[in-house]
């Protein structure tokens, strides 16, 4: 990813494209948009689980009828750069009214840090302070000394770092290997969160899963435990060689492993659709033009799943992750051992990801099927005292024999008591 490159040309855009404003909110042919928010705009609890449009709405497209879209999407924050800090007080004041929290990202937040955290410290829309992005591990002091003059003013909220994936070369990370390069940061760079980004389908014709994809979830989430952090994933919604156009199987797949690492928050790349001439960035759920596109219903779609059950995600420790299958993917460990409450587990196909998370006296283990294109058997023996949790966030209860199909990247979960441990 060459975001930083990137977002020089939505910085740009800013000045140049007011011709936007005034655009329509046409939606492509394909899957179906529903624009009113199938995400309630009030909060059923304080605590919401993250999801968080990067590069949502440029300052041309401040208007209400823009946040109500990206409201409506199911995205509670947004990072977007701004040209200056009262563009970006008109952007918070207007996410503000629909309920959505920004990423400050101005100029002014690095020239004058003290005066522009006292500016917005206090705006019921600020989620945080954008810091930087994919940083080499020579920028780590540099970045803690702002860090550190940040929170001297304001504890409350987080600065925001999105560290390399594990495909950048030694060259970029500034350090021998990854894991070193994590925690070089980890030790240098005092953040609330670890937040990373990896785009692992691949293939213009014939997509394919990067082989090192769920080692970097590996290293991620030990490194969460480590040091007692929570750890921030992605999703890619926007198209561009060498990704393809993002499918439901295959925003799934991406979503529901990163939750069955532990990951606390959800990112996608992109909301809005960048123009850059290195790249062919095209069919993020927003396009250039202020039209939705495809893409839209489908990550609004995986955020109504993400929301219904995030009485599970939101909050829970991972305990232990393993891989089923005729072969894993590198770096990671194969199921061995069960549950007690599990006799047994058979999968057919490609495999899964299976992982138990615990919260609040409950255990979980979440199936994800690693296959994006076709469905996955799965076979269980449960003890007594097991249950299924569904898609919609409802309990079921379930035979002791359980045979079902799981979806392409989909996921299925069982809770049961930890006394049953």
């Amino acid at each position: 990813m060459r975001k930083l490159a990137l977002l020089f040309f939505i910085t740009i855009n800013a000045f140049v494209c007011n011709a936007h404003k005034k655009n329509s909110s046409q939606i492509s042919k394909g899957d179906p948009v529903k624009s009113k928010s199938v995400i309630s705009a009030k909060a059923t609890s304080s605590a919401v689980f993250p999801i968080i449009a990067w590069v949502g709405l440029p300052q041309y497209f401040t208007t209400l009828a823009k946040y109500q879209e990206l409201k409506a999407s199911g995205m509670t924050q947004s990072y977007c750069p701004f040209t200056d800090s009262n563009a970006m007080e008109a952007a918070l004041n207007m996410a503000q009214k629909v309920g959505i929290k920004l990423f400050v990202a101005c100029p002014e937040l690095a020239s004058k840090p003290e005066e522009t955290v006292k500016r917005f410290m206090n705006h019921p829309a600020l989620a945080g302070y954008y810091i930087s992005d994919e940083p080499g591990a020579s920028a780590f002091p540099g970045l803690s000394l702002l860090i550190k003059r940040i929170e001297a003013i304001d504890k409350k909220h987080l600065c925001y770092v999105n560290l390399f994936p594990n495909y950048a070369v030694e060259s970029q990370l500034g350090a021998k290997t990854y894991s070193d390069y994590v925690n070089i940061y980890m030790q240098q760079v005092s953040t609330k969160i670890i937040s990373f980004d990896h785009y692992p389908v691949i293939g213009d014709k014939s997509e394919s899963i990067r082989p090192e994809w769920y080692h970097n979830l590996e290293i991620i989430a030990d490194a969460a435990k480590k040091y007692n952090k929570p750890f921030w994933a992605f999703a890619l919604s926007v198209a561009f060689s060498p990704y393809p156009l993002p499918t439901l199987a295959s925003l799934r797949l991406q979503v529901y492993s990163d939750l069955a690492y532990g990951a606390q928050a959800i990112q996608y790349f992109t909301y809005f659709t960048l123009t850059d001439p290195n790249n062919n960035f095209n069919n993020a759920p927003l396009d250039p033009q202020g039209k939705l596109t495809v893409s839209y219903g489908r990550v609004q779609q995986m955020n109504k799943e993400i929301k219904s059950l995030s009485g599970v995600f939101l909050g829970a420790k991972m305990i232990s992750v393993a891989h089923t299958g005729n072969t894993i993917p590198f770096g990671t460990k194969p199921l061995t051992k069960l549950p007690k409450p599990i006799k047994s587990l058979k999968t057919q196909g490609l495999g899964a990801v299976v992982s138990v998370l615990k919260k609040n006296g409950i255990s979980y283990m979440v199936i994800v099927n690693r296959d994006i294109a076709s469905p996955m058997n799965l076979q269980m023996v449960c003890g007594t005292g097991v249950s299924r949790v569904l898609k919609n966030g409802s309990v079921a209860a379930i035979k002791s024999n359980t045979r079902l199909s799981v979806g392409p990247g989909d996921v299925s979960i069982y809770k049961w008591a930890d006394a049953l441990n």
